[in-house]
């Protein structure tokens, strides 16, 4: 056989071998695991279940909080508040709303949304104080400081994993799942010990967080009877029976006070 036909043959079989003895496909992280949500268009029903959080009696006065340990902290006067209590005209922030009991349409519902919910780190504090996302879903910490900060969490519900890990400053985002409901769960930064903020992991698409006039709107709900729960991180939890009709609009009021 003629020298250059013996190279052609070898290197064909060399091109078949290569074709029947593909790589393994990389290993997928942890994270992989962790199934995102589905997302679906619900009829449009047109309804929702919509009210005001107020606080009653004499509200705390926040704290302030020296962060003069940190030069970038204390660009903005070395002094943030506590945000356990945020109350303005008496009513109150930061309150997670979610669905103990509805329909099965309500309860079984997939995912609006697969975007993550951002929780950002700025002014040296968490930025927003609570954060609601449904299980299987996402959260992307940022830092948009120009100091190191950490992303401490600390679940007590298996499933949902521990983070503690340093951010660099103005460093890449870091996206986490979260796999199981959770009420509250609180993050920390091991750098600045005043920073907190809690993620709060439902079962369904309809939940809410009361902004700063203690306001919230819960969109797209099912008709039924439902009960509704509302949490504070240091005054607990409260329920109401809300009836949505097929036809109409919830309106809704809980009343919180210091223990």
């Amino acid at each position: 056989m003629h020298p250059s036909a013996k190279l052609s043959v070898a290197t064909l079989l060399t091109a078949l071998a290569l074709i029947g003895c593909k790589p393994a496909p990389p290993t997928a992280p942890a994270d992989a695991d962790i199934k995102t949500p589905a997302t679906q268009a619900l009829p449009d029903y047109g309804t929702s279940v919509s009210g005001t959080i107020s606080f009653a009696g004499k509200a705390p006065t926040p704290v302030s909080i020296d962060t003069s340990m940190d030069p970038v902290c204390s660009l903005a006067g070395g002094k943030v508040a506590s945000e356990q209590y945020v109350i303005h005209g008496g009513k109150l922030a930061n309150v997670y709303l979610y669905l103990r009991s509805g329909p099965d349409a309500a309860m079984h519902a997939a995912a609006f949304s697969n975007q993550p919910v951002v929780l950002d780190q700025k002014g040296c504090q968490y930025t927003p104080h609570v954060i609601a996302l449904m299980q299987g879903g996402s959260v992307e910490f940022r830092n948009s400081d120009s100091t190191m900060h950490n992303i401490h969490t600390m679940p007590t519900e298996a499933g949902n994993q521990t983070i503690d890990i340093s951010q660099s400053p103005h460093g890449a985002p870091l996206t986490k799942q979260f796999s199981k409901p959770e009420l509250m769960m609180p993050v920390r930064c091991n750098n600045h010990p005043w920073m907190n903020a809690f993620i709060n992991v439902s079962s369904t698409p309809f939940f809410a967080v009361s902004d700063a006039s203690g306001h919230f709107t819960i969109h797209g709900l099912p008709p039924g009877e439902y009960v509704l729960a509302a949490v504070h991180e240091k005054l607990g939890e409260q329920t109401l029976p809300v009836h949505i009709a097929a036809d109409g609009n919830a309106i809704v009021g809980f009343t919180f006070a210091a223990k």
